[in-house]
């Protein structure tokens, strides 16, 4: 525990923030042992889910995990998408710094993730991932979160062999004139600032709504007191003009978007200096069409994004240092139509969908190309209700994927199929889901596979050489949903050949080699809840995964170790306390100076256990204020996904860099 010298020494946020965790559990544990929870409250056994903040588990199936993105989680808040599914079991991050980490699920990333923001791709610039595609997703801008894992849905695009995540709003519905929305606010240590808006105006015949944020923090400590190069900036706007028919079958909609931001990396030679988004999109729905058709849909969209890395806007340049600039931008052009039909015991979705975006590098003030991909695909998905309790869901599409080098001309295209059949089974008279599916997925090399690699001479291009890669996998899982308890497992084992693997110099953060290995891979996450009475509820959750790179006979680069997460909320009324305990195993399974597009392994890993703690008081049912410590012993450590630390800021070769230390936050939400 921290010494009073030490608390002593705190912003008086953090001291606040404390005295105000610690007045509300002394007050809710008085108020708890004053009045006994009634018989009705007993056989309840829940807590308000609304007042709560979330700090492990996800609240529905085990395969697919749909989350509320106005309901916080901790560590909170959220910088972008990737610092957003980093709660949620199996995720972990490659650390840029204070923002922009790249996402990796059961040790799988990149374009393995299919990542989409109101069904639309935003694909970064950057040839080492400074960009990655969630460091232009405000998730708080958003209202779900949908999870689908493995290769079980092909509804969504290519690929997605190791899952599938969509960012949507929803509509916002009138039965009158009128006007709904969501303010947030938040400061916290490090000169951490956010505002949220999300506005809507209109009536049954349609609406405008406008989304807007801000946020920016500077340069966060250690737990070491050490600070660790990291401030970033960002906003971002949208506005969406809807128009609907008096039933709510009809929607048309359009929408526009803006945003910019700029971020310094501690472990990269350069910063981001500009992360430009804009983006356009309309789309169409029309539900209840017949009898047999349910519903049509059709979306097109246009992302365009900016980016200019460099170091000098956001460090000094280091004493007979060279400047450094490169200004890249990618544009993607890309539109999807489904239709939905139902009859008897059947769900058939079909459509297509179809893709093309362009990467270019601007030199002496003209754009030049680099890369264009274009990508064609047919898709279906057919479930069968067999019996009340069984259900047998099918998938099958095909994607027809090319891709042109502009520095010689070359070109490469290739077919790609996909498909999963998955039964799920009810059983009957108790709360109990099982599943099991079995899932193929072909991925296409994607830009930073194909193109963003410095090869010696020698070397064959990876243009040429990389194969596509293609995924085996068998997913089971279960689901136990009873009165005072919610337990889930979900599990997988996999077969990849050709996985696409990256091998770097052992003195530089840049890679020599990609080519195709052979791999197994296998793991599972798993979580339980447990209700005590009205007021007490105790949950936790467990995520391993592990490779092995069947070729070299090691283990496969880049996999998170084992993680735990222990949760105890106890609430009262209008008020909730939630402490969550992170523990994380050691990791020396590694394969040194192997990796992907965003990193390597270049060491073992020692394990941590990290504490947090938050309170929640629902003022009235618009007004919610929240406030928390994460890391409340100020523990100083590193997460074994990591970027080697950059010799600029004075770091060692391959010295991780660290988390933030005990930081401090309060937020007010009004909904009206």
């Amino acid at each position: 525990m921290p010494s009073p010298n030490n608390l002593n020494q705190t912003t008086p946020l953090l001291r606040n923030t404390v005295t105000a965790i610690i007045v509300s559990m002394t007050m809710n544990l008085a108020a708890q042992s004053a009045s006994a929870p009634t018989v009705e409250e007993k056989q309840k056994n829940q807590l308000n889910n609304a007042n709560v903040i979330i700090v492990t588990a996800p609240q529905h199936s085990p395969l697919v995990v749909v989350s509320s993105l106005k309901t916080p989680r901790q560590p909170v808040p959220a910088s972008d998408g990737s610092d957003y599914l980093k709660t949620i079991p199996g995720f972990s991050q490659i650390r840029n710094g204070g923002a922009n980490g790249d996402p990796v699920f059961r040790g799988m990333f990149g374009s393995r993730l299919r990542i989409l923001a109101d069904g639309a791709e935003t694909l970064g610039t950057c040839p080492s991932r400074m960009d990655p595609p969630t460091s232009y997703i405000t998730p708080e801008s958003y209202d779900v979160l949908t999870l689908i894992k493995g290769p079980q849905s092909v509804l969504w695009g290519p690929g997605a062999s190791a899952g599938t995540i969509l960012f949507e709003r929803q509509p916002p519905i009138f039965d009158r004139a009128g006007a709904k929305g969501h303010i947030s606010g938040l400061i916290g240590s490090n000169n951490r600032q956010d505002g949220n808006l999300a506005v809507s105006l209109g009536n049954q015949q349609g609406y405008l709504r406008l989304v807007g944020n801000r946020a920016s923090a500077d340069d966060y400590k250690d737990g070491n007191d050490v600070t660790v190069p990291s401030k970033w900036n960002k906003w971002n706007a949208d506005i969406a003009l809807g128009l609907t028919s008096l039933d709510q079958d009809m929607l048309l909609e359009l929408t526009a978007g803006k945003g910019d931001g700029a971020a310094r990396y501690a472990g990269r030679g350069r910063d981001g200096a500009q992360l430009q988004p804009d983006s356009l999109g309309l789309r169409f729905e029309k539900h209840n069409l017949s009898e047999v058709w349910d519903k049509v849909e059709a979306k097109i969209y246009y992302n365009y994004v900016n980016h200019i890395m460099d170091n000098t806007t956001l460090r000094s340049l280091p004493i007979g240092g060279e400047k450094s600039s490169t200004n890249l931008d990618r544009q993607t052009l890309g539109s999807r139509a489904m239709a939905t039909g139902l009859w008897q015991d059947f769900k058939l979705i079909g459509g297509a969908d179809w893709q093309t975006n362009t990467h270019r590098m601007k030199k002496n003030n003209h754009w030049k190309n680099n890369a264009r991909f274009y990508n064609y695909g047919l898709f279906s998905e057919l479930s069968w209700f067999a019996t009340p309790q069984s259900r047998l869901i099918t998938g099958a599409r095909l994607d027809h994927n090319s891709v042109e080098r502009y520095a010689d001309n070359k070109q490469r295209s290739d077919n790609s199929p996909s498909g999963f059949i998955r039964f799920e089974h009810d059983v009957l008279d108790m709360p109990v889901l099982l599943y099991a599916g079995l899932g193929y997925s072909e991925r296409f090399p994607d830009y930073w596979e194909l193109f963003s690699y410095n090869a010696a001479k020698k070397a064959p291009s990876a243009f040429v050489s990389v194969k596509s890669e293609k995924t085996t996998q068998l997913d089971i899982g279960a689901q136990y949903n009873g009165v005072s308890t919610h337990a889930w497992v979900s599990s997988y084992l996999g077969q990849i050949s050709d996985f696409i693997l990256f091998k770097y110099d052992p003195k530089y953060a840049r890679s020599i080699e990609i080519n195709n290995v052979d791999a197994t891979v296998f793991g599972g996450e798993m979580g339980i809840g447990y209700a005590f009475n009205a007021h007490w509820k105790a949950e936790s959750s467990l995520a391993y995964s592990w490779g092995k790179n069947n070729r070299d006979q090691r283990p496969l680069p880049q996999i998170p170790p084992l993680e735990a997460r222990f949760g105890l909320t106890y609430e009262q009324g209008n008020w909730s306390n939630t402490a969550l305990w992170r523990v994380v195993s050691h990791q020396h399974r590694v394969a040194i100076d192997e990796g992907n597009a965003a990193g390597k392994d270049f060491s073992p890993s020692a394990g941590f256990a990290v504490l947090s703690a938050n309170v929640a008081y629902r003022w009235d049912k618009q007004i919610k204020i929240s406030a928390g410590i994460d890391n409340l012993l100020n523990k100083n450590y590193s997460e074994h996904l990591n970027l080697a630390g950059n010799g600029g800021f004075g770091y060692a070769a391959k010295t991780a860099i660290n988390e933030p230390g005990r930081t401090a936050w309060i937020k007010l939400d009004v909904t009206f």
